[in-house]
């Protein structure tokens, strides 16, 4: 009966004033409203009231006590309390922040000394609700730029004998097997963590007898008739006595591709 009879003398006080809006309890995480337990609730426009933020948070206004204000949108401005985060100290890195307390929502850019980086990726931390979005840990960067083993590659393998893990930096070299030709740099560098692009070994041209026989060619140059060609080496072919190349014979200087040789063709001369 005693909140009937308050609800319907609020409902007569805004109507006088001109004011319609009621405003329910402001529900606020962390924080109190003063005298709340002495007044009942909704309560009309334009009633106003102070509220206070729990140890490591703080008003927007950063004010020991904030007024809010019933108003017809609601409470103003919105009662809400901010985590505070206390800089804490960074092993082996600095701030400009070091030693300040930050509120919710502020970003900070953390410095690692010389030869440290941070843990995480990125250089900066949050302060969120839960405290620090991440610990920052400066880690000396050697640690983080080692490398493997370097990478297997086919018919070739690197010139010195192979480590567990290089430091940043470090290089190796690689050498193909007889008759395979290098593709790109020898040499391939620890940066990181991770190693450059490996070289290819390109394999050498098994020149088939058989083949030429099928396709009735054979070596322009009696100087030139070995029976292999390294990748990229050019060979000359020619058809054999009274015969003449096909209208669709490839080239009769071709060049060995990794392996692969394109033969001419020719056919019995008429």
């Amino acid at each position: 009966m005693l909140l009937l009879i308050n609800v319907i003398l609020i409902l007569w006080v805004s109507t006088v004033r001109g004011q319609v809006g009621l405003c329910d309890f402001p529900e606020i995480n962390h924080g109190i409203l003063h005298d709340e337990e002495k007044v009942l609730f909704p309560v009309y426009t334009g009633r106003f009231f102070y509220y206070s933020c729990a140890y490591n948070f703080v008003s927007p206004s950063k004010s020991f006590w904030t007024r809010i204000t019933c108003t017809e949108e609601g409470w103003s401005p919105t009662p809400k309390c901010l985590r505070l985060c206390f800089f804490p100290f960074v092993e082996n890195g600095h701030s400009a922040s070091s030693g300040q307390t930050h509120v919710e929502g502020d970003i900070v850019q953390i410095v690692c000394d010389k030869g440290y980086s941070l843990q995480h990726n990125g250089s900066t931390i949050t302060c969120a609700k839960s405290g620090w979005s991440t610990p920052p840990k400066c880690r000396p960067s050697n640690s983080q730029g080692k490398c493997g083993t370097p990478p297997a590659i086919d018919n070739g393998k690197i010139t010195s004998f192979p480590l567990r893990a290089y430091a940043p930096g470090s290089s190796v070299q690689y050498r193909c097997r007889n008759l395979y030709v290098l593709q790109g740099n020898r040499q391939i560098t620890c940066r990181n963590g991770q190693w450059s692009e490996p070289p290819k070994c390109l394999e050498a041209c098994v020149i088939s007898e058989e083949i030429m026989e099928k396709h009735n060619i054979t070596f322009r140059w009696r100087e030139s008739q070995k029976l292999y060609s390294q990748a990229g080496e050019s060979v000359e072919f020619m058809c054999k006595s009274r015969y003449r190349a096909t209208a669709t014979s490839p080239p009769f200087r071709t060049k060995c591709q990794d392996g692969k040789l394109a033969y001419p063709s020719c056919e019995k001369d008429m």
